[in-house]
């Protein structure tokens, strides 16, 4: 295109305002004026027969002044972006949370939040870019077209982005490469030809599509609009209802809890020790699933998963607490899953909430969805337990004696719902059933032993050399504060006088492999790892027993609520595909698996045993003097180390960094805290955040208030130490 002017019917030059540039404004025929979407025919006719010469003048004025191509060009381009925003970030994020109804379920989110959101995830980046566009009209009708070819390109090559992660192998940089040469080309093809312009008005049907799918289709539309309100109460069969008391924990294999010899590690666990010593503990028990969203249903309708449905009461009308809910009180603390109809019971604590919650996790789920690396997109990332201060709840307990438990952190950083589920637990005239799902030890692993909390990066890896070792360790230094909190409410039963009287039982819905090559919870760790997946810890301590005792019955989790309703004498309304512990055990041995509802993976095996401890490093404990220098290291969570105040429950719990590439993979680097050997790990490949390291430095005894000094040591094959110099 050239800038030579054209000339108007009257001979004068006249300028040449059409957004494409290709073709003049001004038509001598005086035709009606052509509003064409692709701006690509004249906008304007001379004869001013639609509104006067001097309005068509004005209005023409405004044009020229906003660079505007006429009302149809404009809906056009708004049509464009609309497609495109549609495919780049309406349709990615609808789909994540449309499979993912837990995640509005463990924020306890309504309709009118989640109606929000979605209007904020379909609407407003469209509105937003829109507007963008339409004030670099300000700038002149050339503005106005390239900001538009700008746009396009940039939401093409977004879109390559999430294409080329899905259908090529390339990443990072490689990636954004080819994104941003597609992007141009995309935005050149729309510049020059009016085909694909075309194409994505089309394509703007989209986003309501999605929409629609979301609210009417997905596994999260019954959050949303809720059918029913549960099923039918079960009958009576004696005169005899204990309280039932039902802790179910999340995330928590069998074997985490034993020891070599197939017994509770009474040393790390005490209270998991003492309650299997006044219980029967099922050591043969297996989840039925690795996703709590078909795990804890199957556990509390006492039937297989079916359907992928959400875990919600308009799915599952039959459940625990529509059973009870005619003989029982019902206090429950549900997380992610909402099985008990608000006429039944309703949340005494909610964890962090409101739209704008929801807004901020959608965003980080967005950075995911769009990023050019490899990502694990998964809202539960965002499921931390609120702490019982940050809900304003006096969660005051009395400080133990053990001096393990010198920074005790159970005022600050005690879960909420724990607090309030404890709180609850007092006789009454009325049975009730008191149930909370408790996310521990479930990451993210955040937590000491003593409870005391500690940071780290989200993007830490949980798979490869060194990162499965890490990741089990968090895992186990949380499960330790898991066992306090078990602690914590046996003492509660012994001092209301619930003990001796209730039905307690305590379990997990499903565990969790780190076994290396085969980590998490998915099909490819059932099938190498099925002992650390689905064998979980099940206590259940009948109203009186006083003794404990082993059973290793072949016992699947579609067993527990006709237990529980045998134990409290309630005849359940529904066939259950489970068996009452109370019934003769299974005669077959085989047990099955859901990765997937309706179909059913054999699993085979029986009581799980945990491998030998490691013997601890030589190194651990001891004191370290002055060593020669070896070189350098970055490290990250230093901040923490200079200020430590035991009454904010936060410790520098774990450090991360880089050592120079001449440091050889592998190499042991002892990690000590004001003098005393804290950790040893090893020197590994740099993961996708450059880190050549991570330690847990769990012994909170090394610390102290105030500042403290971390120290860093090469280990060479000899033993010597070499030191490293901190930045």
């Amino acid at each position: 295109m050239t800038d030579r002017p054209e000339v108007g019917p009257a001979g004068t030059t006249a300028p040449d305002w059409s957004p494409s540039g290709s073709a003049p404004d001004w038509s001598p025929s005086g035709s009606a004026p052509d509003w064409s979407p692709s701006g690509s025919a004249a906008d304007w006719s001379p004869s001013g027969s639609a509104s006067g010469g001097s309005a068509g003048q004005a209005v023409g004025s405004g044009r020229r002044r906003w660079g505007w191509g006429g009302w149809r060009t404009e809906v056009g381009r708004l049509l464009e972006i609309t497609a495109l925003i549609g495919l780049v970030i309406t349709q990615p994020l609808l789909d994540i949370l449309g499979r993912s109804p837990d995640f509005f379920l463990f924020h306890r989110a309504d309709r009118r939040e989640i109606l929000l959101l979605v209007a904020l995830v379909a609407v407003l980046p469209t509105v937003a870019v829109g507007l963008l566009g339409l004030l670099s009209g300000l700038a002149g009708p050339r503005a106005r077209v390239a900001t538009h070819t700008l746009l396009v390109g940039l939401l093409v090559t977004a879109l390559a982005v999430q294409v080329g992660r899905h259908t090529t192998p390339l990443r990072g940089v490689p990636l954004l490469l080819v994104a941003v040469a597609v992007g141009a080309a995309g935005a050149a093809a729309h510049r020059r030809w009016r085909a694909p312009g075309r194409m994505l008005r089309l394509a703007a049907v989209g986003p309501p599509l999605f929409v629609g799918l979301f609210l009417f289709a997905s596994p999260t539309g019954p959050v949303v609009l809720p059918r029913g309100e549960g099923g039918v109460a079960g009958t009576a069969t004696g005169n005899l209802h204990p309280p039932v008391v039902l802790l179910v924990l999340d995330e928590l294999p069998l074997v985490s809890l034993l020891d070599g010899e197939g017994r509770v590690d009474a040393a790390r666990f005490p209270h998991f020790a003492e309650l299997a010593a006044a219980s029967t503990w099922y050591r043969n028990a297996t989840g039925v699933s690795g996703w709590t969203p078909y795990a804890l249903p199957a556990m509390l309708t006492g039937r297989y998963p079916a359907e992928p449905f959400a875990p919600h009461y308009s799915h599952y009308p039959d459940n625990l607490f529509t059973a009870f809910g005619g003989l029982y009180d019902i206090r429950a603390e549900e997380s992610i899953t909402r099985l008990c109809p608000p006429s039944r019971c309703e949340q005494p604590v909610t964890p962090e909430q409101g739209v704008g919650v929801l807004a901020r996790e959608t965003g980080r789920l967005l950075r995911q969805v769009t990023a050019p690396n490899d990502s694990r997109i998964d809202p539960e990332d965002s499921y931390r337990e609120r702490t019982a201060e940050e809900a304003g709840i006096d969660a005051a307990e009395p400080v133990p004696t053990d001096p393990k438990f010198r920074w005790d952190s159970l005022n600050v950083n005690q879960p909420a719902r724990f607090t309030s589920f404890l709180t609850g637990l007092t006789r009454s005239q009325r049975p009730t059933l008191h149930f909370l799902h408790l996310l521990m030890p479930h990451s993210p692993w955040a937590y000491l032993p003593s409870g005391a909390r500690y940071e780290a990066p989200e993007d830490f890896p949980n798979e490869g050399d060194g990162w499965v070792d890490l990741a089990r360790a968090r895992h186990l230094a949380q499960l330790g504060y898991t066992d306090r909190l078990i602690g914590e409410t046996i003492r509660t039963l012994r001092a209301s006088g619930l003990w001796d009287e209730a039905l307690v039982v305590v379990t997990a819905d499903h565990g969790v492999s780190f076994t290396k090559g085969a980590q998490g919870r998915g099909e490819d760790a059932i099938k190498v790892a099925a002992d650390e997946v689905a064998w979980v810890p099940l206590f259940v301590k009948t109203p009186g027993q006083r003794t404990g005792g082993v059973d290793d019955r072949n016992w699947e989790h579609v067993d527990l609520l006709p237990t529980i309703a045998d134990e409290a004498a309630i005849r359940l309304p529904w066939r259950v595909d489970g068996r009452s512990a109370r019934q003769a055990p299974r005669t077959e041995s085989g047990k099955v698996f859901y990765d997937r509802p309706s179909a059913p993976m054999p699993i085979s095996g029986g009581v799980p045993t945990a491998p030998p401890p490691a013997a601890p490093h030589r190194l651990l404990g001891t004191t370290v003097d002055a060593a020669p220098a070896g070189g350098s290291a970055r490290v990250g969570g230093l901040g923490a180390f200079r200020a430590v105040d035991p009454d904010e429950g936060l410790l520098p719990g774990m450090i991360w960094g880089t050592v120079p590439d001449r440091v050889a993979d592998g190499t042991e680097l002892a990690v000590a805290v004001n003098g005393t050997v804290a950790a040893v790990v090893p020197v590994v490949a740099p993961d996708p955040g450059g880190r050549r390291f991570a330690a847990l430095l769990a012994d909170d005894r090394l610390f102290r208030a105030g500042a403290n000094r971390l120290d860093l040591y090469l280990v060479d094959a000899g033993g010597v130490l070499r030191q490293l110099t901190i930045s």
